[in-house]
């Protein structure tokens, strides 16, 4: 890829290299390793960390204005965009029960299961993950696998600015029904997010088992049970009650996760 780089950030530039076929070609590849899963917008690095390739995430920015909207027929429905849609799916071992709908350009892992739901551009889904009804997972976000996006659960886009990270969920996280994570949120491996609980890069996310609170920011831990909360903060007009993320507990080892899963909820007494 290291051929394609130079080409993405001398158009990110100077927008009039989009009419250079060179430019248009470095474009549409970049969108097509995205949608086969051999490029991502952000990759765990050796440190454990994740690193952000911000080049591609130009990429997808750059294609929105040279594509043209064209309409789609997909039998009764129709639709009018500049986006294709993803193909194949029995070919690469997805199951999509419609009207799920997913865009070329977002990857999607064997074993996945859409449930009627939406995936973005740029997103990368991994193996054996639900993402279940109504469901959105937005542009560039990074689900793991084995992760279960309960019903109405909303996963943000993060294009810009283009250095941002993207929503991130790695291997084996529940997040329950209705949860909103946007802005570049993080959630660790094998987290269990309750039902109704909003994370943001920067939501006050407090750690309540031990004798003092610990307080994160945007992050959730790996194995962490997370429910809604509020905290008080002082305004003008006085004190109020205002939204963060609770930290209650933690999963027990186990070696079948779906026992340690339902331990969990049991547990703390975790809506989904």
């Amino acid at each position: 890829m290291t051929d394609l780089q130079p080409l993405i950030e001398a158009a990110w530039n100077d927008r009039s290299l989009l009419q250079q076929p060179a430019t248009l070609q470095a474009i549409e590849h970049v969108i097509e390793e995205l949608d086969k899963g051999r490029l991502r917008v952000a990759q765990p690095n050796a440190e454990g960390g994740w690193l952000v390739n911000d080049w591609v995430k130009k990429a997808v920015i750059l294609y929105f204005p040279v594509r043209q909207m064209e309409t789609i027929e997909v039998g009764p429905f129709e639709f009018r965009d500049k986006m294709r849609l993803k193909t194949d799916y029995q070919g690469q071992g997805v199951r999509v029960v419609p009207p799920a709908v997913a865009r070329y350009g977002a990857y999607l892992a064997s074993g996945v299961i859409l449930m009627p739901s939406y995936v973005n551009i740029g997103a990368w889904v991994g193996e054996g993950t639900m993402v279940d009804t109504w469901a959105t997972v937005g542009s560039c976000a990074q689900i793991g696998a084995g992760v279960h996006l309960s019903g109405g659960v909303g996963i943000g886009g993060v294009l810009e600015p283009v250095q941002a990270a993207p929503v991130i969920i790695e291997d084996g996280a529940f997040v329950g029904s209705r949860s909103i994570l946007v802005e570049g949120c993080f959630v660790g491996r094998e987290a269990v997010i309750g039902a109704g609980v909003t994370i943001t890069g920067s939501t006050r996310i407090i750690d309540v088992t031990g004798a003092e609170p610990k307080e994160y920011r945007g992050h959730v831990p790996a194995r962490s049970v997370v429910i809604p909360g509020t905290v008080a903060k002082q305004f003008a007009a006085g004190e109020y009650q205002v939204p963060c993320a609770l930290i209650i507990g933690q999963r027990k080892p186990s070696t079948d996760l779906k026992t340690s899963l339902n331990d969990a909820l049991r547990e703390h007494n975790v809506a989904i």
